[in-house]
């Protein structure tokens, strides 16, 4: 494995590096806050903007406009190639012009072709290096390239729910299988995770045939997925530890838990398309799993991608706990109870908890970057963290 950056961290050509890509990063913020805009709306409360077509956008724009311009930015940092910001710059783009009155055939094009471009990044790091972890990422990308597809074609955003979760969640598992690899792993466990992410491309694909049997096949391979990163993610075994190692691992295991609720409800619920239990599933997986995933990895995603410091905070921490206990009154007690009042406020403090990371992160990157500045022989490069070295590397 290769670092994911081309200049030595702290020059100032890393410096201008990470100006160039800080307008992609502005991009996935502001679908970011244009979906919790939406959310406030979807849950009953007053919102700072509304629009009509905003609230049927919302998971859209989450999934791809946010987290895909996020993972599509990363990866092409790894490449290091300059067509590989299109990846990211098409579904940036497609995100906004979600929120624009432009037509949205325009913004599902452009979030297709960002999604074809992701796949074709995976395909030329292949050709440097095959691995198993690189197949799940690139089951990932379809399943991407798959749900913004059949949305171009008029599927309903929650009948490709599965799609969406497919392309987050065996992205990132593929993400922790690299770091599995670092430490001691046989060959059959990679031959077992690989039959995991088979299981759950198969389940999604069958969600559309089948709806019934579909969510059964899918909710078993989440469960047996979350089974494996438990297993063999080293997490577990930091958890322990203090500091940033500690509030990564912590994050990991929440998130492996969230995930595990979410298989769980499709298992024994069988197809989610609305209500509560369309409700606990999204939120669990997109909210609890993924959120809690970004939460884990920015101090060492961003500094990578900006060439910024981003140093561990106990803030940070308290945003990933405030995430966590208001996703539990929210899908717990609001959606499988049916509690109304717990569900909104527990869905205000989801929005409560994602701005405060937001703002935090912020500070502490701004803090800290004046503080190296002042000091010319600081370095600005990522923190490093047994959970999260070689984790955003290229293959």
């Amino acid at each position: 494995m290769t670092p994911a950056s081309g200049s030595a961290p702290g020059t100032a050509a890393a410096r201008r590096a990470g100006a160039r890509r800080a307008p992609l990063l502005l991009a996935a913020g502001l679908c970011l806050l244009a979906g919790l805009d939406a959310a406030l709306g979807l849950l009953g409360l007053p919102a700072p903007v509304t629009a009509d077509r905003l609230p049927r956008v919302h998971g859209v724009l989450m999934v791809l406009g946010f987290a895909g311009t996020l993972v599509a930015l990363e990866r092409a940092v790894a490449l290091g190639r300059p067509w590989a910001y299109l990846a990211p710059g098409c579904l940036g783009a497609g995100g906004l012009l979600l929120l624009s009155p432009v037509d949205l055939v325009v913004p599902r094009l452009l979030l297709v072709a960002g999604c074809a471009l992701l796949v074709a990044l995976y395909v030329r790091f292949w050709r440097r290096q095959p691995s198993v972890a690189l197949i799940a990422q690139a089951a990932g990308a379809v399943s991407a390239l798959g749900a913004v597809l059949l949305w171009l074609g008029g599927t309903d955003v929650p009948r490709i729910l599965p799609w969406l979760v497919a392309f987050l969640v065996v992205t990132i598992a593929g993400e922790r299988l690299e770091l599995a690899r670092v430490g001691v792993l046989v060959p059959s466990a990679e031959h077992m995770f690989l039959g995991c992410v088979g299981a759950v491309t198969v389940g999604v694909v069958t969600t559309l045939l089948w709806p019934a049997i579909g969510s059964v096949l899918l909710g078993s391979a989440l469960l047996a997925l979350v089974a494996w990163l438990v297993v063999h993610d080293v997490a577990r075994r930091l958890l322990r530890s203090t500091g940033l190692p500690r509030f990564t691992a912590a994050c990991l295991l929440a998130a492996y838990a969230w995930l595990g609720v979410a298989g769980a409800l499709w298992l024994l619920t069988g197809p989610v398309t609305e209500g509560t239990g369309y409700d606990a599933v999204v939120h669990a997986v997109f909210l609890g799993f993924v959120m809690s995933m970004i939460m884990a990895h920015a101090p060492v995603i961003l500094p990578a991608v900006l060439r910024r410091p981003l140093p561990y905070h106990p803030a940070l921490a308290a945003a990933a706990w405030l995430l966590h206990l208001s996703l539990s009154l929210r899908v717990i007690v609001g959606d499988l109870r049916g509690v109304r009042g717990a569900w909104q406020l527990g869905g205000l403090l989801n929005i409560a908890a994602v701005l405060l990371f937001v703002v935090s992160a912020a500070t502490a990157s701004v803090t800290a970057a004046r503080r190296a500045s002042a000091t010319p022989s600081a370095s600005v490069s990522a923190p490093a963290s047994p959970l999260s070295e070689g984790t955003r590397t290229t293959p």
